[in-house]
């Protein structure tokens, strides 16, 4: 079982790889790209091979590209500015504490 599982997860990391997923963001939009250009076709092929009839994809207005370049860009906006704020909550801090003692 250990050799097969190995040998799935291998495989699929290769292909990964080999498709570019692992690569930088441009690779990774090329191989969004052409998944999304190979996909229904061959959906649509199999499907009428099996005789089934399946319902329309939605459409979705979602990059995930963006989502995840908005994500990041929010992480980094939060640690350049974390030493500031640091700065600022230690003095409020101080000062709070000073008049605690008066």
């Amino acid at each position: 079982r250990f050799v097969i599982k190995g040998g799935l997860a291998g495989g699929a990391v290769y292909v990964a790889y080999d498709q570019g997923l692992l690569g930088s963001g441009t690779q990774g939009a090329e191989a969004l790209s052409k998944a999304r250009a190979a996909l229904p076709p061959v959906i649509q092929e199999w499907t009428d091979y099996m005789g089934w009839e399946l319902p329309p994809t939605p459409k979705f207005d979602f990059s995930p590209s963006d989502s995840w370049n908005k994500g990041v860009q929010t992480v980094m906006s939060a640690l350049s500015v974390a030493p500031t704020r640091a700065c600022e909550y230690t003095v409020e801090g101080w000062k709070y504490v000073k008049d605690l003692v008066k």
